[in-house]
This record gives structure tokens, sequence and C-alpha cells, in this order.
């Protein structure tokens, strides 16, 4: 069995190889941190954005969605704490001129333990850092790396700068001309634009606490490690909601959440095992429950949703920091008050990613070997394929029709190059459920081969019920129920 390190390389190359994945701007050597989506890559990222969409505001009459604009009013950061509190602790070396984050060494650092077994050195290590970062102490995160005498990668040296801070914002400037004033930042985060326009939504969709507005939207932030490939990027995308409660009713509505969202994840059919919760220790000062469910990659279990019990902190900063009321009228309580909220908050690239680290897999048949990409079919990028056995004798004006009867409802491709071996395999490292083989019978019967993806059986059907067939197995109804 391959080693985790190798099965991680293999999917790269293989969303690469098979138009999912691209390093941006990559024929000037790339961008750090940076990636663009291909052709299969769109249609996958589209489908999750389309599940999350329905499972939050079409399943659900209490939460409606919004898009709100990158390039916000400064003082809403400020007001959020993005200012003055979005930072990372980085180190530089000397030598090699290259920075890191402290906590990331120090990370790295108690990782080497654990895997050498040295688990009380690793344990102290870590409370140790864990402190120095509440207390914002960086020259006790300084002394940690160098007591541990942690090397920069690069150049080997251990010839550090001291420990500062850096924010992760990105900023520019607004109007024809460029003064102090005219800063403004591109979005660290989606949830500030819905926090803003909760009075907007609520009045003029006349919505009743409780209830939730939900976004997907592209956040920026100035990541200075680019770490396991989609993970952590520098331009990345969100999909969030923020549910809006009465003050007391919080931790129900945040176990609610919590219970709903694994249910969402795990509907896709993945290994239960792969999927945990992880507490939040540590809270953020205006969060009082926090939990992130995790998934396990072939690099270890990380964060892909977040689901924050945030309190009024939100709308509380917003209506000091613009004066306005940021207050609910409660008819029942016959009372004003600021909401409290429960944020869920998904990564959709870290999405992306665990959808297919879950649904690569290496097979070896009996005479071959494959690797197929075992989607669930709601999610496939492509739906089916019509293949005509050869390029002659009509068949390719038959598949065409049978294309062409289908495409108005189905993402569908046509592949006639190659033998039909060769076709299917194709299918398979793209991740297509179905594909329709046309062949002479079919010209005598009006009937066709189906071929399953995942256990490669074939059945042959009437053409008149491939529609229903389709419809019924990549429907959404089958994750939505």
């Amino acid at each position: 069995m391959q080693n985790k390190e190798q099965l991680f390389k293999n999917i790269i190359a293989h969303s690469k190889e098979y138009g999912f994945v691209f390093p941006s701007s990559e024929i000037y050597d790339g961008l750090g941190a940076v990636y663009d989506y291909g052709q299969y890559g769109a249609e996958l990222k589209n489908n999750i954005k389309t599940y999350w969409w329905k499972a939050m505001v079409q399943m659900n009459e209490n939460i409606t969605g919004i898009d709100s604009a990158i390039f916000m009013h400064p003082e809403i950061w400020k007001a959020s704490g993005h200012v003055d509190g979005f930072n990372d602790p980085m180190i530089d070396n000397k030598d090699s001129k290259k920075r890191y984050r402290a906590d990331n060494l120090l990370e790295d650092r108690i990782a080497k333990y654990e895997k050498e077994g040295k688990t009380e050195k690793a344990a102290q290590l870590r409370e140790q850092m864990e402190g120095f970062l509440k207390a914002d102490n960086l020259s006790g995160l300084k002394q940690l790396i160098e007591e541990h005498e942690i090397a920069c990668p690069v150049s080997g040296t251990r010839n550090w700068t001291d420990v500062r801070q850096f924010n992760l914002m990105f900023s520019t400037r607004m109007g024809a001309t460029a003064g102090e004033n005219d800063v403004v930042y591109l979005r660290p985060e989606t949830a500030q634009g819905i926090f803003v326009n909760f009075l907007n939504v609520q009045k003029t969709g006349r919505m009743k606490i409780p209830f939730g507005i939900a976004q997907i939207g592209k956040a920026f932030r100035n990541e200075v490690i680019a770490r396991q490939f989609i993970m952590r990027m520098r331009e990345f995308e969100q999909m969030e909601m923020q549910f809006f409660v009465r003050p007391g009713t919080e931790l129900e509505w945040y176990a609610h959440w919590k219970e709903a969202r694994l249910k969402w994840h795990l509907a896709l059919g993945p290994d239960q095992a792969r999927y945990r919760y992880h507490d939040h220790a540590k809270l953020a000062h205006y969060a009082n429950a926090a939990v992130d469910i995790e998934y396990e990659f072939p690099f270890g279990f990380k964060e892909v949703e977040g689901i924050h019990s945030r309190t009024d902190f939100d709308l509380s900063q917003h209506q000091e920091f613009s004066g306005k009321k940021m207050q609910y009228f409660d008819p029942e309580l016959n009372k004003n008050y600021v909401p409290y909220v429960i944020e869920t908050s998904i990564g959709l690239d870290r999405m992306f990613l665990s959808v297919f680290c879950n649904a690569y897999t290496e097979e070896q048949l009996e005479n071959d070997s494959r690797v197929v990409l075992k989607f669930h079919p709601a999610l496939a990028p492509v739906k089916a394929t019509v293949l005509p056995l050869t390029r002659k004798d009509g068949l390719p004006d038959k598949a065409r029709a049978i294309m062409d009867s289908l495409k108005l409802d189905f993402n569908m491709q046509y592949d006639e190059k190659d033998s039909i071996g060769k076709r299917y395999r194709r299918q398979d490292a793209i991740g297509t459920p179905f594909c329709i083989t046309v062949d002479y019978e079919s010209l005598e019967n009006d009937t066709v081969t189906i071929r399953h993806r995942d256990s490669m059986e074939q059945e042959r059907v009437p053409v008149q019920q491939l529609h229903d067939i389709i419809g019924r197995l990549v429907s959404w109804k089958t994750l939505l129920q």
C-alpha cells in the first residue's frame, strides 16, 4: 500500500491531468497559493455550491440568500476587528530570505516529536506555544523556535529575525486620486456582508427570528505560507450562513446546526470514520461555543467547516461603529434586542478537495488497473457520456440523436475517439457515473448499453428509458431527502 504522501501527490497530479485544478498563471511559472479550476473542476465546484444552496436556502423556509460586494466600507473591518487583530506571527530566515508563520514552524516540530514517540515533549511545546499565542508574546515564540533548534527548511540555518505581526488583509485604493483616506480592503471573509445587510434583509423579506442569511462568495487573505495544495490559498471561496436567534436560545440552535451540517457532509456517502468533530478548546473572545467538522485528508484531519456561536458581537460592533441601530423588534416578547448569531462556514475549496480525495480510487482489476473518481452522481461534473461503438454505419448519427435528447437536462459528453475500453477509462478518470454505448443492435431495436462507473456492470435498456434512469440516479433528491 502506498504511503499517504505519495497518494496526495497522485491526487494533485490527477486533478491537473484531467482538467480539475491548474496552477494559476502556469505559463509564467505560476503565482504562489493561487489556483485555477479547469473545465471539470468548475463543474464540480458549481455542483457543490448548488448542493449547499439547495440544502440551506431551498430546504429551509426561514433562510434566504444574498450576494454582497467584495469591496466594503473600510470602517466595517475596524468594527469587525480585522484591521487591528487579523494578524499572523511571522519570522524571516536571514539566509534564505524566506518568511514563515512562527506557529507553523512550531506545529511542524510538534508533529515531528509525536512521530518520534516524544508525546510528553510535544504536549509541553504545544502548551507553551498556545500560551504565547494567546498572550501575543512574540519574543516567547522566537525563544521556542531557538530552544527547539528549528532550522529554515530551505537554507538549513537558524539565523532568524524577530517574530512580528503581519496583517492578512489585501489593501488597495479606490477613486481617481489615491489618498490615505481612499484605502479599501479585499474582504477576508464573507460574513460581514451578511451582518451589515441584516436589517435590509429582515425588513424587505419580512423575516421573523429565528432566520438565516446565506451567501457564497470570494474572500482574500494574504497567506504567506502556501500549504497543501488548495487547502490554504490567497483567493478562495466561502459558503456561509448566519442564523439570527433570540438571546438565550443560541446553544440549542448551535446544537441543531452542528448536527445538521455533519449530516449534509455524510449524505455524500463518504467513509464516516473520515469525519469528526473538533471542539475549540480556546474560544474567540466573541464566541460562547465553537466546533470544527474535520475531514481526514491524506495529510491528516483538517477543518472543512466551522460552526460558531458568535453571540451578539458582530451586530453590536456595527451598531456602535455606524451609529445605526441593529435591533430586532420581537412581537412575542414585545421588546427590541440585538440578536445572537450561529454561524456555519465552509471553505468551498477545502470542500472540493475533501470530495475529490474521497472520490479518488486506484483499483487493481483482474488484467488491468484504473483510476476512478467515485463522485456522488449528483456532484459528478459529467452525468453521462454517449459512445458510438464505431464511427461508421450510422452509429454516430444515432448516438448524436440520443445526446441531443438528454443534454437539455444533463451535462453530457460525446466521445468516439479510441477503443471503447480506453473511452471507459477516460470517463472513469473524470468521474462520469454512466456510459451509454450505441452499437448495431441499437439501430435494430432502439436499445443501448449503460455501463455503471463504480461496479463496471452493464445493462441493456430501451433508449426511451434513458432519461428516467439517469434522472433518478443523479437527482438532488437523493441527497436532500
